[in-house]
């Protein structure tokens, strides 16, 4: 009988990856160890999530192998670390001292039991974090680069090349032996570090190589070049942690828009407690221009709020008893008593965290090729450097020095880092710029399927329109009162949240008309609801399907048809054969629609109507905004059309994420509307958190400028390469020059790739 497995989610935070490189290292290292799968590694968010089997490899086991490579790692558990809220935020401090207000409880990780880790110290006593390899400290952020710990590494290196060159001109004799002496000392920690990786199976680093070719410098009597090329090597790597520290920072500053204490309201008093300790129900006072520190619903109060860090939409709503608002938003004019609706670990701030880091798990199939292109890109290269040392030599009585020198250089200038960072430095910039203007993106995949759909079909109602009907025409039939028709058709209605039934609901209301009781209320999927009201069934439902049941004559269903050409919805009430009235209602398009559908028609796309609304309203609707347009969709119809036109080209589907859910996964990239909503958060591919229209042409911009770039970044990263191993093989550069381009061509890709923070997607090409 086989053993039963007992697997178990695992996250962990590893601090200290600057480049692709240092993601592979990690991931086939872990991958090695028994019961271990499902291996993710993510750069820009500094998170390992495996599959464990605990009865075969422990949670020990794994950060072990991770410090011997020589990073950082620390349990993302937010049970023992309240303050732990984005991977790269300092872990020192009380809980409630932290730069924001969201923490990882959100994740249950199936029964995962973070805190038997207890609180992690940032460095351990194992050894690793010694000077050999100072990956990013949490400690040292925030400081001068040369307060780091790798820019430390630099002025030693500089100190000891320094110290050579001065001994040479002081003593030319003993000047070759100095250099040596300074390559050795530098080279030392990183040859550990990739005799770490050999001895877990991975002899192809950028360690190893640097190792190979500083030694081999030495061999050769090249000892001046193999210090500096051990110092250059220094100095890239300060390089390459600043531009992915800088690559972090818009993901970072979103756990800083919260903030750290709230004014708590208990028994008429209030006192400063940790906003990550509020619990829902619970009031907090919010004086002006103090920032909102949780989820909730004012209950007392109004004010302008700025919901800029949220949505990104900078002018300040105003709002009042029983409006929503958010963790993070600014109160800019009257005090608000706010009752707390979501916890510290699930406001709206959280959830865009944890959504933009889980985002990169999500690769890009431009991603998943790379990486497939850099595992056999490494050991080419290294065979070809051994040909460039042995063919020339033996086949050709070439000079062994000339060569073994070439091959060197040819190895140094073939670290794939550059190409491999390229795209993940590209999404992680395009999600962070994303999100800090309401649009969210799940991640890679999500940004290169937006880049490249040909349609966008948009639901109707709350998405093109505002979502809120109001009743504009009450027409009884017979002896029908008015009142009398408001009392059947709210009956019917009562309880529902429809934006329909919520308009027949607050006209009723508004006329002073109390709802006749009903019960076993039914929808009837795209035509209406019928429920018992004052013990006989009632319908609220489509002209067609009243006509269909005789709920509506031949000169009602006229007047259905003129409200319909009007732009308007119409609903029939009736009871068995018997006709009650019409109701007419009109949903306005958002005030943006038409612009939204100039801009996408202007960027070559393709923007259609999928409604359940009737013909003649949804042509009303459609000829004022110039886009074409199906009506008398129901759900499956939708789903259908998406289908269809989905088999010939890209398409974006925007809804409300509920009712549209089977167009929205059928489509190449399903996008909800919806002020933060969970739905909007959690069922479709991207969300758009203020409801603006023009952000969907905004979201297929920035989808479109993040491919561009990593077109640009891979271009940058394979042409420099090319052209530094042609001119290594012909002599043209030596070692030095190979270990700057290297190092350059990293630091250029990920500085094209933060160009992506400033970009406005919003500004028409």
């Amino acid at each position: 009988m086989a053993e039963a497995r007992n697997e178990t989610v695992c996250d962990w935070t590893v601090r200290g990856m600057d480049c692709g490189s240092c993601a592979t290292k990690i991931k086939d290292a872990v991958s090695r160890l028994p019961g271990v799968s499902g291996v993710e590694v993510a750069i820009m968010s500094e998170r390992l999530r495996l599959t464990l089997d605990e009865a075969q490899t422990g949670r020990d086991r794994i950060e072990s192998a991770v410090r011997a490579l020589g990073y950082e790692i620390a349990p993302r558990a937010a049970s023992a670390r309240k303050d732990f809220v984005l991977p790269a935020t300092p872990t020192a401090g009380a809980p409630g001292e932290r730069d924001g207000g969201a923490d990882q409880s959100g994740h249950d990780h199936d029964g995962h039991d973070h805190a038997t880790h207890g609180k992690v110290s940032p460095r351990d006593d194992s050894g690793h974090g010694s000077p050999g390899h100072v990956h990013d400290d949490p400690a040292d952020r925030g400081k001068p680069w040369y307060q780091t710990g790798k820019g430390k590494l630099v002025i030693f290196t500089a100190v000891l090349l320094g110290a050579a060159w001065i001994v040479e001109l002081i003593a030319p004799d003993i000047g070759r032996w100095a250099f040596v002496a300074a390559c050795l000392i530098g080279v030392a920690p990183v040859a550990r570090r990739a005799f770490a990786a050999l001895r877990m199976g991975q002899p192809f680093t950028i360690e190893s190589l640097m190792t190979i070719a500083a030694v081999g410098a030495l061999f050769i009597d090249a000892a001046e070049e193999a210090a500096l090329v051990v110092f250059l090597f220094a100095v890239g790597e300060v390089l390459e942690g600043v531009a992915a520290g800088k690559a972090r920072d818009g993901i970072r500053a979103l756990a800083k828009l919260v903030p750290k204490t709230a004014l708590l309201e208990v028994n008429g008093t209030t006192r400063e407690v940790p906003a990550a300790s509020l619990a829902i129900g619970q009031t907090v006072l919010v004086r002006p221009g103090d920032r909102i520190p949780a989820d909730g619903e004012i209950v007392e109060g109004t004010s302008g709020v700025d919901e800029s860090p949220v949505t990104g939409e900078s002018v300040p709503r105003t709002r009042g008893p029983g409006d929503a608002v958010f963790a993070g938003a600014i109160n800019t004019e009257a005090a608000l008593r706010v009752a707390v609706t979501k916890g510290a670990e699930d406001n709206t701030i959280a959830r865009i965290i944890r959504l933009v880091e889980e985002a990169e798990e999500a690769r890009a199939p431009t991603e998943r090729f790379i990486d497939r292109f850099s595992r056999w890109y490494m050991p080419a290269i290294v065979a070809v450097s051994s040909l460039v040392v042995l063919v020339p030599p033996l086949a050709f009585g070439q000079p062994w020095d000339t060569w073994v020198y070439r091959g060197l250089a040819l190895l140094l200038i073939g670290c794939p880092c550059a190409l491999v960072i390229s795209v993940p430095a590209s999404i992680a910039s395009a999600l962070s710029s994303g999100a800090r203007r309401g649009l969210l993106m799940k991640g890679g995949a999500v940004i290169e399927a937006a880049s490249k759909v040909g349609w966008v079909a948009f639901d109707k109602t709350g998405t093109l329109t505002h979502g809120r009907p109001q009743v504009t025409d009450v027409v009884p039939f017979g002896k029908t009162t008015e009142a009398e028709l408001l009392a059947v058709a709210a009956g019917v209605e009562t309880g529902s949240s429809h934006p329909l039934a919520v308009a027949i609901l607050n006209r009723a209301k508004d006329a002073g008309v109390a709802p006749l009781a009903a019960s076993e209320a039914k929808a009837l999927m795209g035509k209406g609801v019928v429920a018992t009201v004052d013990g006989a069934p009632a319908w609220v439902a489509s002209p067609r399907y009243a006509m269909d049941n005789g709920g509506l004559d031949g000169l009602g269903l006229r007047q259905a048809t003129i409200f319909e050409e009007e732009g308007k919805t119409a609903v029939a009430v009736f009871r068995a054969k018997s006709p009650l009235g019409l109701i007419a209602m009109r949903d306005e398009p958002r005030a943006d629609a038409k612009d939204a559908v100039r801009q996408l028609t202007a960027m070559g796309l393709t923007p259609v109507i999928l409604t359940g609304d009737n013909p003649r309203t949804a042509a009303a609707i459609a000829g004022g905004l110039g886009l074409k347009f199906e009506a008398d969709m129901l759900p499956e119809d939708k789903l259908a059309y998406i289908r269809e036109i989905g088999a010939k080209d890209g398409v974006m589907m925007i809804g409300d994420g509920i009712n549209d859910a089977p167009a929205l996964k059928q489509a190449s990239v399903g996008v909800a509307m919806g002020s933060g909503t969970d739905v909007a958060l959690e069922t479709a591919d991207a969300a758009i958190l203020r409801d603006r229209v023009t952000d969907i042409p905004a979201t297929i911009r920035l989808s479109r400028a993040a491919m561009a770039n990593i077109r640009q970044n891979v271009t940058i990263a394979l042409g420099l390469k090319a052209v530094f191993l042609v001119t290594s093989v012909l002599g043209l550069t030596g070692l030095w020059i190979a270990i700057l381009a290297d190092t350059g061509a990293t630091v250029l890709v990920t500085l094209n790739a933060l160009r992506l923070l400033r970009f406005n997607p919003e500004r028409e090409a």
